[in-house]
């Protein structure tokens, strides 16, 4: 597949509309080579994600977040080394957070959620997706669930006694207070993002909503997952291999 066909791919998957509203928020951030065998994906571009597709032999890289400005140097040091690599490199953020396939409604699938009622969408802010399980379940089941999943220690905080029935869900930085209000409004018992303030755990509280908390990363590689995926399913002769990403974002440190 050449770096062409990749494009029209991309426009093939997306609506125009949600590619032009979110024109600044994809894109390539370096084209080393035309011709694309393997592709490599994860949440973030890093220096690690670069070196395991350099031994991988990786055509391209594709990944939800660019690398980031404020890590300052980063973006820089990224580009020097696919050129260097010549490896390529394609990021798409608010696309895959709203189309039907992405990563809200990837995590709410991995973890059994069987009826969507809404996916995720942007009106002045995120919009988180709600979903229902079948039978309710309960709190413990869903927080080990979403454990193994993300193979990483999900933070959890249980508000109430019911069981989980109704849940939102807002993958990366879904900590805004307006995103748990929402969900609440939805008629959620349970909201599930990826990263958590003092508000955001006070509010839960105060509202009575369950609080599930997994990573920034891990919450959203299901996302980028999918996309990968529906690109193979239209050219078979890809391979794809998931880039690895270490769990810091949750870990203690020392």
């Amino acid at each position: 597949m050449d770096i062409t066909k990749f494009e029209t791919m991309i426009h093939e998957l997306f609506p125009r509309e949600l590619l032009e509203e979110f024109d600044d928020d994809y894109g390539f951030t370096n084209t080393s080579n035309t011709l694309i065998k393997t592709i490599g994906y994860s949440t973030n571009l890093s220096i690690e994600v670069i070196e395991q597709a350099r031994t991988a032999k990786v055509d391209l890289i594709i990944t939800h977040h660019d690398a980031w400005d404020f890590i300052y140097g980063l973006k820089d040091e990224c580009i020097k080394r696919l050129k260097e690599y010549n490896i390529s490199h394609y990021w798409i953020h608010g696309p895959l957070d709203y189309i039907e396939f992405g990563t809200c409604t990837s995590l709410m699938n991995k973890i059994g959620i069987e009826n969507i009622i809404r996916f995720s969408e942007y009106i002045n802010l995120s919009i988180p997706g709600v979903g229902e399980f079948k039978e309710s379940k309960s709190f413990e089941a869903l927080v080990d669930k979403m454990r193994v999943e993300l193979d990483e220690p999900v933070r959890a905080w249980k508000n109430h006694g019911n069981k989980v029935k109704k849940v939102g869900v807002l993958t990366g930085a879904g900590h805004s207070t307006d995103h748990i209000k929402f969900a609440l409004d939805q008629g959620c018992d349970t909201y599930i993002t990826g990263e958590a303030s003092l508000y955001t755990i006070q509010y839960a509280k105060f509202a009575g909503i369950n609080l599930l908390v997994g990573s920034h990363t891990f919450t959203e590689i299901f996302g980028v997952e999918s996309l990968v995926m529906k690109i193979q399913e239209l050219n078979e002769n890809i391979s794809v291999i998931k880039l690895q990403e270490k769990h810091f974002e949750l870990n203690h440190g020392y």
